[in-house]
């Protein structure tokens, strides 16, 4: 592994699972990147001896925050290299409902970069020493960009994908390839954001296609259900969904 560009934060026991809040100390590193001129911040969280692969994490609308890096070390405590990427550029983490739609509109409007972005994440991340094989998930934003790179096929060496609580459509000139790796969808039956009309229709299209999937719909569960803090976090719903990714790692990498 290369040296990283920023300092190590402070390490502290972890002492974190799905469901729980704590007091965070993140023991993984920020990293510094660049791509088209542009620079990135990620956070790379790396599992202690060989790792058993590697999961590439997609932010929601409001940036890599702690949010992202808890999970990347939660990863990281279950033998997996965690590299959580930046879509966004560093020190551009929006605050505001506008702010955030405005900045994933910006890449809603132009997949390609979306695309690009990620796979400058992806290359990062085995840049820094992280395993190849790897598996892909995001969070909310994060799992439409999630979608995004799994119907391009463009992205190697990748063993599956997870979207959790994300947008679930697909546009009207791309398609799912025959040979997309294993996907996991992780869905509130509450969610007013993403419907159930929405589901269905993206159970057809990979029933269309013959793919391996896994869509679980969690009763009562809103959109941002694995929120910690947040007042549309269900414990319930965030356990069972991480279990669920669990299983797809260890299926798969």
């Amino acid at each position: 592994m290369r040296p990283l560009i920023l300092s190590a934060l402070l390490l502290a026991p972890l002492g974190l699972a799905a469901g729980t809040v704590h007091a965070f100390v993140p023991a993984g590193q920020d990293v510094t990147y660049e791509h088209d001129e542009e620079t990135f911040e990620g956070y790379l969280a790396s599992a202690e001896g060989e790792a058993r692969g590697t999961v590439l994490i997609i932010h929601d609308w409001d940036g890599l925050d702690d949010y992202e890096r808890q999970r990347a070390d939660m990863l990281a405590a279950e033998g997996y290299d965690a590299f959580a990427i930046d879509l966004f550029g560093q020190g551009n983490r929006p605050e505001t409902t506008e702010d955030r739609q405005a900045a994933t509109r910006a890449l809603y409007s132009d997949r390609e970069r979306m695309r690009a972005l990620t796979l400058a994440g992806l290359a990062e991340a085995r840049e820094q020493g992280a395993a190849d094989a790897t598996v892909v998930m995001g969070y909310c934003f994060g799992g439409a960009v999630t979608l995004e790179l799994a119907r391009s096929g463009e992205a190697e060496n990748i063993a599956g994908y997870t979207s959790f609580h994300g947008s679930l459509g697909t546009p009207e000139d791309q398609e799912w390839p025959e040979d997309t790796p294993p996907l996991l969808i992780a869905h509130g039956g509450a969610d007013s954001s993403v419907t159930m009309e929405d589901v269905a229709t993206l159970a057809e299209e990979l029933e269309a296609v013959a793919l391996t999937y896994e869509i679980q719909v969690y009763s009562g569960a809103p959109h941002g259900f694995t929120v910690f803090g947040d007042d549309r976090y269900q414990e319930r719903a965030d356990e069972r969904s991480w279990a669920a990714f669990l299983t797809l790692l260890e299926e798969v990498l």
